[in-house]
């Protein structure tokens, strides 16, 4: 079984669609349906399916989300890119051992109160064979 997209409830999707394209640039994200009378953006990784929903909502705020990424650079990138287009940082890049030596992590708060953490699984394993 595989999530086919998820929703993200915002206050005004224009900023929204503004602050996700810079933040997850570092993953090729890019709008895929801009459907501005239902005020909703669909953003996905070309020339794949749309995987990622803006819409705006009186509803905003709350959602936490995790996307799993290939290598620990990418959190950082994510990081970098989503300070830059205006997140608050929960926590900056790095071993989270609340959730065990393998979890790699950063996380973001959105403009709307959403929680955004990207997280690579196997950083301390890696820099441990590499030492």
């Amino acid at each position: 079984m595989q999530i086919d997209h998820l929703v993200i409830p915002v206050l005004d999707y224009e900023a929204a669609k503004r602050f996700y394209l810079r933040a997850l640039e570092p993953f090729g994200f890019a709008v895929l349906l801009d459907w501005h009378d239902r005020r909703r953006a669909y953003l996905g990784v070309p020339p794949g399916p749309s995987t990622l929903w803006l819409v705006e909502s009186r509803k905003a705020g709350g959602l936490d989300v995790s996307i799993a990424v290939d290598d620990a650079e990418a959190v950082d990138a994510f990081h970098r890119a989503a300070l830059e287009a205006g997140a608050r940082s929960v926590f900056e890049p790095s071993v989270r051992p609340e959730h065990d030596a393998t979890y790699y992590a950063a996380r973001v708060v959105d403009r709307d109160a959403n929680a955004i953490e990207v997280v690579h699984r196997g950083v301390a394993i890696a820099r441990a064979a590499a030492a």
